[in-house]
């Protein structure tokens, strides 16, 4: 034959000389055939056979035309062929395979490549086998003309190979052109070639398309969609379609069982069929001989069948028609039966399916013999590389956990390979989901010290432990290393923010003494120039800032309304030549102002006694509010502080002030007013804040009691040890036994918060008996060694008697005695004895220092407390529990201990009056100093305003100015007429601390018009009633109330009987709220009563 010819002068005859003979040789062979096939002479020719050799034929030439290319080009394209010890290939050649091993040698440390056989012969057409220093384009023409040169039916066949190697091939022009059998199946593509896309439309897909024609048309729908006249998306339905459908038979189990059991009684190999199905129940005949001959069951020698079990017979000019009697077949050996699995696999129940592109992987190891792979390895061969990577990946998971059998998907591997082919790590996750045994798998893998049971489980083990070991040494290590370097990194940063700090401190302390420099010297220009101020006109800035500590700040309750009291300050418009600027601690409303404009307008009435004769001085104050007041919610800052950071407030006030005579009245001093001083170039009527703080203390107070010479009550000041106080207290019961009731006051606290009280003669137990040793020793009390033993007595019982009987008036801020003892101890205080009288008056001085030194005395009262005894609720103005020499001359002495320490301003003193049981005269105390502008003041001033009287410092009383007498006609019960002249004093009682939680359901409309129903009012003419000062105009729940009348007899009335008003109309049975005013009235009560009896026992002397 041809073939046997070429082989035999492989690789020495002339290329050309070789190429001509095959191609002549294969033409006749064809020639031949034809001819006998029309003459009919089937008995002497097997077609099948013939047909075999030819395309046995055909694919030798393609081997031998690449090797015929290679030795052309002196390079080395093909291996010669691998003999395999299990099967001989019927390939002349095989192709080279590259298989990239995971692990690198231990040796040379890099990736080894494995050469393998494949199953078919192949071009090596990869771009690694282009010859290096071509272009891009270059070497895709050469891999294109080798694909050429390998295919001799190949149209550009000769071309090639003549521009390529200088090879002129025959021209054959007597080929004829041969039809397929009706029995062979036709291969190739069917399709003419798809319109490609214009160019336009490729660049920019959002051009437009040019209209289709006709031949665009006719190619097809899938021309039409690529070229984009049909959008992807579209739904298209094909009339008729393409594909029909129809029923198949399908054979029952009973029947295919049946027909397994016959066919495995033919032949002496039916017993290593496995699951083969050969349809015999068709036959109704035996064949000829000649037919038996015919039929013959043949495989491509080249090519492995699809299937290991599926077998064809047909016969080559039988028709379709005729196919479909199936007829007894020969059968031929195939494929030998699979083992069973091994009986170490834990799959014993699990049934192993023949299926395509499935394979098993034993113990570790891929059977790269077997069938399964082997079809699967040629269905993937363009795609092995990838491929093999991953099941190399899973070869070493397997062996790594011992896993004995696992049963692989193939199609699944080769889609797992595809997201894996960039180089990227499989895990173990994504190697079992090619596992169609996934469960069993996954439950070895997950088994405890599995991964040790392997080849080198030892090693791994061992690996581990160390491993293990040093992870635990090092984390160690890294955790003391994290500890020191976070210390390192506190230490670092809090010396840093020290630094910084004291840094700031620095310049805040300098900032501060800078400012109090600059106060001082204002104050002294303000000394020098103050007569000359008073006399002109001048702007005073009103700021009722409650500057005491944070800590306090933060423990008063409603503290933006209580700086808010003394909206009564507008009243210094009384002098004409004041123009007054009020910084609110709260938004005021647009009512609340059109309040306080009719109040402040009422002054031209008050001077004529006319009710109309009103004007408006609104041109004369302003009421600012600072910026920042909701800019800090949670810090509790005093009205300076609020106005410190408010720089348009600021700013505003000093544009108002310019050029104009000015200074600050505050209330608390606090050191944010010397800001706001030095930035507006003002002065301030007050002393420093520190010696404001330092003397307002009650410690601080006693001094200055103790330099003026009055007396105080019995005690001791600036305690601030615990053996201290047992001390201290013993003492001073000890030397006043005739006091029953003793004091504890903390330094810095005021308004009764930080008070303490002991009732000796009810508790301590030993106090009788003291008593009785007081007696005993008559004169010689007074020295130590009489009070030696009561000393001690009382020394012991003490610690008890403060623990179990000592109340803190203040339950809300100091809940029990141990608290107010670790505060009490903290900030030092005092202890103070209570007058030994039932009969106790409080009373108030309000005096004014001015900074030329000129003392005064603003205004008296006596103090009205409603729920607590310490705490006071309001006044009755002027006061008359004292004489009013024996007071003057207290207070002016208290004055000059003042100016005497730089104090300036307005500032209170505190009494406490009574008869004393055992002398039967009057005792007057000094008990507290407060250097603030107090309630009473700005409540004075609008008493003044209203009234248009003075207060009399010299006798205490308040004076209307003198009028012309008139006469007013009464008629009597008797019917007499009489004439009295008019009382030009006035009475009055004030309070600024009304609390009604119903006052907020009521608008301030509907309140007044209440008042004037019930006649509660201001007469201008007669110069009494009652004036409401309204501190809040969004709570609406504080009040404050001012009654004048002739005498305090009917001041009290009158303001009871308001309280009483007002409580019931704002309050429903149901509905009482919460309040002050029941407590308020039955306080009034009691001093109203007091009253007559005091006015009865007059007239009786």
């Amino acid at each position: 034959m041809t073939t046997t010819a070429v082989e035999r002068r492989r690789g020495s005859d002339d290329v050309g000389q070789l190429l001509i003979e095959v191609q002549d040789d294969l033409q006749q062979l064809r020639s031949k055939l034809l001819s006998q096939r029309n003459s009919k002479q089937d008995d002497q020719i097997d077609l099948s056979y013939l047909e075999n050799a030819i395309r046995k034929t055909e694919k030798s030439l393609k081997a031998r035309t690449e090797q015929a290319f290679s030795y052309v080009n002196n390079r080395v394209m093909t291996l010669p062929e691998v003999e395999d010890d299990d099967r001989q290939r019927s390939d002349g050649f095989a192709a080279v395979e590259t298989v990239w091993r995971i692990n690198p040698s231990p040796v040379e440390g890099k990736i080894v490549s494995e050469m393998r056989p494949q199953e078919k012969s192949l071009f090596l057409t990869d771009s690694s086998q282009v010859v290096s220093g071509l272009t891009p384009g270059q070497q895709l023409q050469q891999v294109h003309n080798a694909k050429i040169i390998g295919n001799p039916q190949n149209v550009r066949n000769r071309e090639v190979l003549n521009n390529a190697f200088k090879i002129q091939l025959p021209l054959i022009n007597e080929r004829k052109t041969v039809k397929p059998s009706a029995s062979e199946v036709a291969k190739g593509s069917t399709v003419g070639r798809l319109a490609v896309l214009p160019q336009t439309n490729r660049i920019d897909s959002q051009g437009l398309l040019t209209a289709p024609n006709e031949n665009d048309s006719k190619k097809g729908i899938l021309s039409l969609i690529d070229r984009g006249f049909i959008p992807p998306g579209a739904q298209l339905e094909l009339d008729p379609p393409p594909i029909k459908s129809s029923l198949i038979p399908i054979h029952s189990t009973q029947h295919r069982q049946k027909d397994r059991d016959t066919a495995l009684k033919d032949g002496n190999n039916s017993n290593r069929l496995v699951a083969v199905k050969f349809d015999i129940s068709r036959s109704s005949s035996p064949l000829k001989p000649k037919q038996a001959k015919d039929l013959e069951c043949t495989t491509e020698p080249n090519h492995p069948p699809a299937h290991p079990h599926r077998l064809t017979a047909l016969k080559p000019n039988s028709s379709p028609a005729k196919s479909k009697a199936f007829v007894p077949l020969k059968l031929v050996e195939m494929a030998s039966a699979q083992p069973h699995p091994p009986p170490t696999t834990p799959l014993t129940a699990f049934e192993v399916e023949r299926r395509q592109h499935r394979f098993v992987i034993q113990n570790g190891r891929l059977k790269e013999g077997s069938e399964d792979v082997l079809l699967f390895k040629q269905h993937y061969s363009h795609l092995w590389s990838s491929v093999v990577t991953m099941i190399r990946y899973l070869e070493q998971v397997l062996q790594k956990y011992s896993v004995p059998i696992a049963f692989i998907n193939g199609d699944k591997m080769v889609d797992v390979s595809f997201e894996f082919e960039l180089e990227q790590k499989p895990t173990i996750d994504d190697l079992l989901k090619v596992i169609i045994n996934r469960d069993e798998v996954e439950r070895i893998i997950k088994r405890p010290g599995n991964q040790y049971k392997g080849a080198n489980g030892r090693h791994l083990a061992a690996a581990k432990i160390q491993a293990t070991y040093r992870m635990h040494h090092r984390r160690r290590e890294y955790l003391e290393y994290r500890r020191r370097k976070r210390a390192a990194g506190v230490i670092a940063m809090s010396w840093i923010m020290f630094m910084k700090m004291l840094q700031v401190r620095k310049h805040l302390k300098a900032r501060r003494l800078e400012e109090v420099e600059a106060f001082r010297k204002r104050s002294q220009r303000l000394a020098s120039s103050w007569h000359r101020i008073k006399q002109l006109k001048r702007v005073v800035i009103h700021i009722p800032s409650l500057g005491y500590s944070e800590s306090q700040r933060k423990t008063i309750s409603w503290l933006d309304i209580k700086q808010n009291r003394q909206m009564s300050r507008l009243c210094d418009l009384q002098d004409p030549n004041v123009d007054v600027i009020y910084v609110s601690s709260v938004p005021l409303s647009n009512e609340l102002m059109q309040y306080y404009s009719r109040l402040v307008g009422l002054r031209p009435a008050v001077d004529s006694g006319n009710a109309e004769d009103q004007s408006d001085l609104s041109d004369r104050y302003t009421v600012i509010v600072p910026d920042a007041i909701n800019s800090f919610p949670n810090h509790r800052f005093c009205l300076s502080s609020l106005l410190k950071y408010s720089p348009r407030t600021l700013k505003r006030i000093r544009n108002l002030i310019h050029g104009r005579e000015a200074f600050i009245v505050t209330g608390m001093p606090n050191v944010d007013d010397l800001f706001v001083a030095d930035f507006l170039g003002v002065g301030i009527l007050c002393p420093e804040p520190e010696l404001a703080h330092l003397y307002s203390t009650k410690s601080g107070s006693k001094r200055v009691f103790d330099s003026a010479g009055v007396r105080t009550p019995p005690g001791e000041y600036d305690v601030y040890s615990l053996h201290q106080l047992y001390e201290t207290l013993t003492q001073l019961i000890i030397d006043n036994l005739h006091i029953g009731r003793w004091v504890l006051k903390i330094d810095n606290e005021f308004d009764g918060r930080g008070i303490v009280c002991l009732d000796v003669l009810q508790h301590l137990k030993c106090y009788h008996w003291v008593l009785k040793e007081s007696v005993k020793y008559g004169e010689d009390w007074n020295k130590k060694w009489a009070q030696e033993n009561s000393y001690l007595k009382v020394f012991h019982e003490l610690p008890q008697l403060l623990s179990q009987f000592a109340v803190p008036v203040n339950r809300k801020l100091f809940p029990s005695w141990d608290l107010y003892l670790r505060e009490f101890l903290s900030l030092g205080g005092i202890i103070e004895a209570c007058p030994p009288s039932d009969s106790v008056t409080a009373l108030s001085v309000n005096m004014l220092i001015e900074p030329d030194g000129t003392t005064s005395v603003v205004s008296s009262g006596d103090q009205i407390h409603a729920e607590c005894e310490f705490s006071v609720w309001g006044y009755s103005v002027p006061q008359c529990s004292v004489l009013p020499d024996v007071l003057n001359e207290v207070c002016l002495r208290i004055g000059d201990a003042c100016r005497s320490r730089a104090i300036v301003g307005y500032f209170t003193v505190d009494f406490l009056t009574f008869f004393n049981p055992r002398t039967a005269e009057q005792e007057l105390w000094a008990t507290d100093l407060d250097l603030k502008y107090g309630d009473l003041i700005p409540m004075n001033h609008l008493l003044e305003f209203v009234t248009g009287g003075k207060f009399d410092a010299c006798n205490h009383l308040f004076c209307l100015p003198p009028l012309k007498p008139e006469e007013r006609k009464r008629r009597p019960r008797g019917g007499k007429v009489t004439e009295r002249v008019k009382s030009m004093n006035r009475s009055a009682v004030l309070s600024v601390r009304l609390y009604h939680s119903n006052l907020s359901m009521v608008q301030f409309g509907v309140f007044f018009q209440m008042c004037r129903a019930h006649k509660i009012g201001y007469d201008v003419k007669e110069k009494n009633g009652t004036v409401f000062l309204i501190n809040d105009s969004t709570r609406r729940e504080h009040l404050g109330i001012i009654t004048i009348e002739e005498s305090l007899q009917e001041a009290i009335a009158s303001f009871g009987n308001n309280l009483s008003v007002i409580h019931q109309e704002v309050s429903a049975p149901n509905l009482q709220g919460k309040s002050n005013f029941k407590a308020a009235i039955l306080d009034l009560e009691g001093i109203l009563g007091m009253t007559f009896e005091n006015y009865e026992m007059q007239l009786k002397e």
